[in-house]
């Protein structure tokens, strides 16, 4: 089991999808009779890094050394733990088919993701502003629709749920140090992850043959055969079809062997 590789990208999707949560908020400022509309940067890393940048000295012949610009958004995924009060029977499995293929994989393992979220500002109203278009969305949980497993057919909804929010004012030194407020929120995103995906395509039962003979002996020649196929015959498992049923009697006294298939 271990070493076959597999990577169905869900713990980047999911880390995708809870970023693209935050991506359009908004901070609008009014002087007088017009207001400015500023759309807040989001960043993944964490918020150590901009904190840390905040306080270098910009060199205008550095262009990577100016300093950044508030407000803006950081968050970052901070940790990954099983949760067993979602946990499935491991010998469950899911089947998909889609065309002619048919793709096998074992039920997902349940796993919780930690992710941190920054808002970082230079004035309470713009922070306000920005916590303001968060929060009322998580109750305490906002669900998220992703296609986990494309190849099994998997697209589900996992909750991400907010767990806690800091506050902390970053205000040191001297009146030339700049202030930064910090709004940290804490959220947990319940994903699942899967195994290996296989391609069972040729082991999907497409006819049935049982043969019927009077005598107890395994070697028995067969007097009666009962066949079925589906019909249509190119039915997928999960299209509404019916059978063909047929039966033969025989009288030759051969057996049919079942693995060339041949009456012998």
């Amino acid at each position: 089991m271990l070493g076959t590789y597999t990577y169905h990208e869900i713990i980047r999707k999911t880390v995708v999808g809870f970023g693209t949560l935050f991506n359009n908020i908004e901070v609008r400022r009014t002087k007088g009779s017009k207001t400015e509309v500023m759309k807040v940067p989001l960043a993944y890393g964490p918020k150590q890094k901009f904190l840390a940048r905040l306080r270098q000295v910009g060199d205008l012949s550095q262009k990577d050394a100016t300093q950044i610009t508030l407000p803006r958004i950081a968050f970052e995924m901070q940790g990954i733990s099983y949760d067993p009060t979602r946990k499935v029977s491991p010998t469950q499995y899911i089947r998909h088919t889609s065309g002619d293929t048919t793709n096998k994989g074992f039920m997902p393992v349940p796993y919780n993701i930690n992710f941190e979220l920054a808002v970082l500002a230079k004035n309470q109203d713009d922070a306000l502003q920005i916590i303001d278009q968060i929060l009322p969305y998580f109750q305490p949980s906002f669900n998220i629709t992703l296609n986990l497993v494309p190849d099994l057919g998997e697209k589900k909804d996992y909750p991400v749920t907010l767990t806690s929010v800091d506050y902390d004012d970053v205000y040191e030194g001297d009146y030339d140090t700049r202030r930064t407020l910090v709004y940290t929120l804490q959220f947990v995103a319940k994903t699942y992850l899967y195994g290996p995906v296989s391609d069972k395509s040729s082991e999907l039962i497409t006819k049935a043959i049982v043969d019927y003979a009077t005598d107890s002996k395994v070697t028995a020649s067969r007097e009666v055969r009962y066949q079925v196929t589906p019909q249509p015959a190119d039915a997928d498992p999960d299209d509404d079809f019916g059978f063909n049923e047929l039966f033969s009697e025989f009288t030759d006294g051969l057996s049919r062997n079942p693995t060339t298939g041949i009456d012998e």
